[in-house]
């Protein structure tokens, strides 16, 4: 999203009494992307749009399960209370929260990798012949449109290659890069998708 269509709809909540929250699961990767990560001001700015934020640490970051909740402090005791009431307890977390400490010194940075390795497919789709379009490729997700209704179709095909996609409606099919691909896993699938026909 644009920061600044993001400024609009937070200041448009808070007018009209609104909560507004992040469903922060790829929220790194945008960090990363407009070089704000590690940036204190830029990070407190656009949390300062949000009243709560949910900040996935497995999607992307590689830990095994988890997500930090970020609000007020009013807001954090509250979700710790809900939580409580509800048997949300967790022993022993932390062996998970090293995880996500290793995470969050050490994958954030490489972010840049899934970018370029989604660029890349980007490419490879792009002067596919039967590829009606690609959109516009800005972090790790690639999603591109089929000339009909064949998405379920072409993700059985790619499964046939070893590419893992995900249907996203009846002619757009959706791939994701991450932390368990190298670049010459990326390669293969770039050179497999150039052999495939729909």
């Amino acid at each position: 999203w644009d920061v600044g269509a993001l400024k609009r709809l937070s200041e448009e909540c808070r007018a009209r009494g609104l909560k507004f929250h992040l469903d922060g699961a790829r929220v790194w990767n945008a960090w990363v992307k407009r070089g704000e990560w590690g940036n204190p001001n830029a990070m407190a700015n656009y949390g300062g749009m949000f009243d709560s934020m949910s900040l996935c640490l497995s999607k992307g970051l590689g830990c095994p399960v988890g997500s930090v909740l970020v609000g007020s402090k009013t807001f954090i005791a509250d979700a710790h209370r809900s939580r409580k009431v509800m048997g949300g307890g967790m022993r022993q977390a932390g062996v998970l929260a090293a995880a996500a400490l290793y995470a969050l010194d050490h994958h954030v940075v490489r972010l840049e990798q899934d970018h370029r390795h989604a660029s890349m497919l980007e490419q490879a789709l792009k002067s596919h012949p039967d590829v009606a379009q690609v959109d516009s490729v800005d972090t790790n997700i690639v999603i591109f449109s089929l000339p009909e209704a064949t998405s379920a179709k072409v993700v059985d095909s790619f499964a046939e290659l070893g590419i893992a996609c995900f249907a996203f409606g009846p002619n757009k099919v959706r791939l994701v890069t991450h932390l368990d691909m190298v670049t010459t896993d990326v390669e293969e699938a770039c050179h497999r998708i150039s052999r495939w026909r729909a």
